[in-house]
């Protein structure tokens, strides 16, 4: 199981990996969402926001009203990032778990 500071600093590398990718960034441009990341085992969230082609403000706790919820275990978490794990056989494994419109989903995909 990976600590709660391993779990903020994959999440701040997926930021910079989506920052960094000018694909990302333009397939996510005026995509402004919220989004909270609940990590099962270790009972804890995060929540970021999606604004301008990237992934900013992560913070530690949850967002209630986030419009987007991602819910992983923080092995997992730390394997996706590290593109250890592939997101869309985790999403359909049962791995990691999306929580948003349909429409996002479609957005978020051409990303992850």
């Amino acid at each position: 199981m990976a600590t709660i500071d391993e779990c903020r600093t994959a999440l701040e590398q997926f930021a910079e990996n989506l920052s960094s990718n000018p694909k990302s960034v333009r397939k996510l441009q005026g995509f402004q969402r919220s989004l909270a990341a609940d990590i099962t085992d270790l009972s804890v969230s995060f929540n970021g926001k999606f604004d301008q082609g990237k992934l900013t403000g992560i913070t530690d706790g949850d967002n209630p009203d986030a419009e987007i919820r991602m819910i992983v275990s923080s092995d997992n978490l730390l394997k996706l990032v590290a593109g250890e794990l592939d997101f869309m056989k985790a999403f359909t494994g049962g791995q990691v778990k999306i929580k948003a419109n349909m429409m996002d989903l479609m957005k978020l995909r051409g990303v992850l």
